[in-house]
């Protein structure tokens, strides 16, 4: 007699809708953290989750690059090309990247509408005195102070979305208000 073959199932269903999230927005206006937080709520629910800190991208995978704007451009370009590569394999992918050139965040739209793949554009819209204000990393005192040049949206420009598919004020909700905010977008849209 042949044993019957077992067959286990979870209790929780793996969703595999994937999509990038880009959350754009001055340093310390929150990006990370509401990605972190909405992360969290994802994986929750059974989704699986990425988040491409900006950060940890330039540590190793962006490595010797400079923050000239064609530099910024390649960053925002390789982060890019990765997310549309998760998202596509039903990964959703949590992008908290400054990305400070509109002409370098509509390549990675275009490079994910190419592909046909998800992409939603947020802008973490915290005002700069706020910003400055958290100085999460110490970067704004470091400016003031003449130790560093090239502060996205002090001496270096910042240029914000038009037209973003959501806008949120870190300053006036939570941080699981902020993340909330997007997760209701992200369902709204059929991604989730």
């Amino acid at each position: 007699m042949t044993p019957t073959p077992q067959t286990s199932h979870t209790s929780q269903e793996i969703h595999v809708t994937g999509a990038t999230t880009w959350l754009t927005g001055l340093p310390s206006a929150g990006k990370t953290t509401i990605a972190y937080e909405l992360a969290g709520r994802l994986r929750e629910e059974g989704h699986r989750v990425e988040i491409l800190d900006g950060d940890e991208i330039r540590e190793f995978l962006s490595a010797g690059l400079g923050f000239t704007r064609e530099d910024r451009h390649t960053n925002v370009q390789r982060i890019g090309f990765v997310a549309e590569l998760l998202a596509s394999h039903g990964v959703q992918v949590l992008v908290p990247v400054i990305a400070p050139y509109a002409d370098s965040r509509e390549a990675v739209r275009k490079r994910h509408a190419a592909e046909g793949t998800a992409f939603v554009e947020v802008h973490v819209a915290t005002p700069v005195e706020v910003c400055s204000v958290r100085d999460v990393k110490g970067l704004y005192a470091k400016q003031a102070a003449g130790e560093i040049s090239g502060l996205t949206g002090v001496d270096d420009p910042y240029e914000a979305p038009e037209t973003p598919d959501l806008r949120i004020e870190s300053q006036n909700q939570t941080v699981q208000e902020s993340a909330a905010q997007l997760h209701a977008l992200l369902t709204e849209r059929g991604l989730l």
